[in-house]
This record gives C-alpha cells, structure tokens and sequence, in this order.
C-alpha cells in the first residue's frame, strides 16, 4: 500500500512541475512582449540612408608606408615620438604590392623553403 502512494504523489509533483513550466514559459513570453513594445519603431523609407549626390563611394588603393621616425644620439621612448607614439602614414611613391620573393621568409616564421 504504501508503494501506491508513492506514485500518487509523484503524479501530483509532475502535475506542480510541469504547471510551473508553463507558467515560466508564459511569464517570459510576456516579459518580451513588453520589452519588445519599449523598442523604437523601424525607420520609416523617408528615414533610410540614401546614396551621396555625386554616386557611391569608390574603393582607393594605395600603398602606405610608414613617416621616418626621427634619428637622435640616444633611443626615443613612445612620448617623445611625435604624435605619441603613434607614427602616421604616406602615400608610397610605389604602386606595386610587396610581395614574397621567393625562398625569403614567409614560411611560417622558419626562414626556410617550406614544403617543398
């Protein structure tokens, strides 16, 4: 006897278990609803980005390289460097991209001729 009434309340525990479940699920369900109707409308089409009068942007390619940093008798720390530390760039005079020659370096770090 006492084995039926085990199973009774183990029945009646899924039973508060699973309303639990529903009930968490429904309050989350709700909880976004009201965080959802907070949220600003989307743009209208008189609000969408337009293009520029004079057409799309073009992409530019250039090669940069690096301003010279300055030569003096002892080594410059990154405050006394103009710009603090951080050096501009320039148009490169060349409009060729460096490239790897051939058996010089680019082997992941080895120096060497890489798998061949």
């Amino acid at each position: 006897m006492d084995i039926a009434a085990g199973r009774g309340a183990l029945g009646i525990g899924l039973i508060v278990a699973g309303v639990v479940v529903v009930a968490v699920l429904i309050g989350a369900f709700w909880l976004g609803v009201r965080i959802k109707r907070r949220e600003l409308p989307p743009p209208t089409p008189d609000e969408q980005p337009r293009l520029p009068e004079d057409g799309p942007v073009r992409e530019v390619r250039e090669q940069r390289e690096p301003h010279e940093v300055p030569k003096g008798r002892h080594r410059l720390t990154p405050h006394e460097i103009p710009g603090h530390g951080n050096t501009g760039t320039r148009t490169s005079a060349s409009k060729d991209r460096p490239r790897w020659d051939e058996g010089n370096s680019g082997s992941f770090g080895s120096g060497g001729p890489g798998g061949r």
